[in-house]
C-alpha cells in the first residue's frame, strides 16, 4: 500500500509551472537588463548577473524554491512528510505575500500578452497554493 505524502502531489504539479514561468520571467529580465546596460556578451557574464546583480535579485528566491522542490521530488527514498509540507509552505509564503509575490504576479501579468501560456500557468500556481 502506497502512502500519499501530504503536499507531494501539489509540488509535482507546481514544479513545471514554476519552472516554465521562471524561465519566461528570467528572459524578460535579461531583455530589460540589456535594454538598459547593453548586450550580455557571454553565458558566464549572464550567470554572474543572475547571481549577483540587483535587477535579478527578486528571481533568486524563486530559483531556490525550484531547487528545494526538486530535492523533495527527486529524493531516492520518499521524503519525510514534513519536508514536502515545509517546502509547500515556503512556496505559499514566497508567492502569496510580500515583494517577491508582488513582482512575480505583476511581471507575469505584463508579460502574459507576449506569452499566452504564462497567464494560465500563473493562475494555476495561485490555485495550487490556495
Amino acid at each position: 500500500m502506497v502512502t500519499s505524502i501530504p503536499g507531494l502531489t501539489i509540488l509535482q504539479e507546481l514544479r513545471p509551472l514554476l519552472l516554465k514561468s521562471h524561465k519566461i520571467l528570467m528572459e524578460a529580465e535579461k531583455d530589460r537588463y540589456e535594454a538598459t546596460f547593453g548586450p550580455i556578451v557571454s553565458k558566464g557574464e549572464y550567470l554572474r548577473l543572475v547571481l549577483h546583480h540587483e535587477q535579478f535579485s527578486w528571481l533568486r528566491p524563486i530559483s531556490q524554491l525550484i531547487v528545494e522542490i526538486d530535492e523533495v521530488l527527486m529524493a531516492r527514498t520518499p521524503p519525510p512528510s514534513e519536508r514536502a509540507t515545509e517546502v509547500l509552505h515556503q512556496a505559499r509564503t514566497l508567492l502569496q505575500v510580500g515583494e517577491i509575490a508582488e513582482a512575480f504576479y505583476s511581471y507575469s501579468e505584463q508579460l502574459s500578452h507576449q506569452d499566452p501560456d504564462l497567464g494560465p500557468m500563473v493562475v494555476r500556481v495561485t490555485e495550487l497554493l490556495s
